[in-house]
């Protein structure tokens, strides 16, 4: 708050709208943590005074207000773990399958709807970009925005690679098989947030829409693939019978997508001036999934759960805030090993 503060009185803030509302929200945000330490600080002084002078059966009582307060102090704790950059922004999510034809593609689809299925328990919204089916069964690529509060922080613990091994369902010998697929997560962002493209480095072709989808989809020439070409990053959407909605949410994801590699080249350059090592974060393996011995582990955080099926039936929660507290360096990374 100390440094918002000279900008929230400066005079001339509101000569540029956007930038005061987002000043004025963060600075809301803020107040708002700030008045709910103090709140529960006093709450507690005032528990524990009464506490010394009470007996058993008053303490007992007095457990539900404890509960309570214990809650509250949970609540503050997670919201420090929000508070980096952009955390409260939509996220991006992409799914792809690995190496593994058939059973990658089903992995890949599991996941997609391991999130939407996390989604919809939070009440966020999910707008589908691009699915494109495998060539027997699952998804060769899956990408949407989940829209909701704290999307992005919550989903960015989700990044990386992920493991599954089962019997495999397209085996008749039901052989154990093991299956990757990787998720990225990106934040949103809009047009107050500065990315230069230029027009002339961009490619966009029209096709006729893959998969599924209403008639009007798969029938006309509304399918955008834009390509970027000094970077060779490419973007396509298919999922609405308007080619014109269709190029304008694969544009605002190519503007989200070059953001992200600008803003991961300034954090690897002020780790690399602190003497940080760099973390590898594509192609490390964060999560196995072990269905016939009914366990999901988090390699990062060692982070242990044995209902698999509550986990892919999106019950993240757990497996989600760990990994925050890793990744703000609260939570020490687990041994390297695996029970398999």
């Amino acid at each position: 708050m100390g440094e918002l503060e000279p900008l929230l009185n400066d005079p001339h803030l509101w000569n540029d709208a956007e930038k005061a509302r987002k000043l004025s929200q963060e600075a809301a945000r803020l107040r708002k943590a700030v008045e709910g330490y103090r709140r529960l600080e006093s709450d507690l002084q005032g528990l524990l005074e009464l506490w010394a002078e009470m007996g058993a059966e008053q303490r007992a009582e007095l457990q539900p207000e404890l509960e309570r307060a214990g809650q509250e102090l949970e609540e503050l704790y997670r919201q420090t773990l929000l508070s980096f950059p952009y955390a409260e922004n939509a996220a991006i999510v992409t799914i792809k399958p690995g190496a593994g034809g058939t059973e990658a593609c089903d992995w890949a689809q599991m996941l997609y709807r391991m999130y939407t299925r996390f989604a919809e328990r939070k009440g966020f919204s999910v707008e589908l970009v691009d699915l494109e089916p495998g060539a027997e069964a699952g998804i060769d690529h899956a990408q949407f925005i989940v829209r909701g509060e704290n999307a992005y922080g919550l989903l960015s613990a989700e990044a990386g690679v992920h493991r599954l091994v089962r019997p495999s369902p397209f085996n008749a010998q039901g052989k154990r098989q093991t299956s990757f697929a990787a998720v990225e997560v990106m934040p949103e962002v809009d047009d107050t947030v500065e990315v230069q493209i230029n027009p002339e480095d961009l490619r966009i072709e029209v096709m006729r829409s893959q998969g599924k989808g209403g008639q009007g989809v798969n029938t006309t020439d509304s399918a955008v693939r834009v390509v970027h070409l000094p970077t060779g990053l490419q973007v396509k959407c298919q999922i609405t019978r308007s080619q014109q909605k269709n190029k304008e949410l694969a544009l605002s994801i190519l503007r989200s997508k070059l953001f992200e590699i600008e803003f991961k080249k300034k954090q690897e350059e002020l780790a690399r001036l602190r003497g940080e090592a760099r973390p590898i974060e594509w192609g490390s393996q964060i999560r196995s999934y072990v269905l016939d011995k009914q366990y999901v582990k988090d390699h990062r955080t060692g982070e242990m759960r044995h209902d698999p099926e509550n986990v892919l039936d999106g019950d993240l929660e757990s497996l989600i805030w760990a990994g925050l507290e890793w990744k703000a360096g609260r939570r020490e990374t687990a041994a390297v090993g695996d029970e398999e």
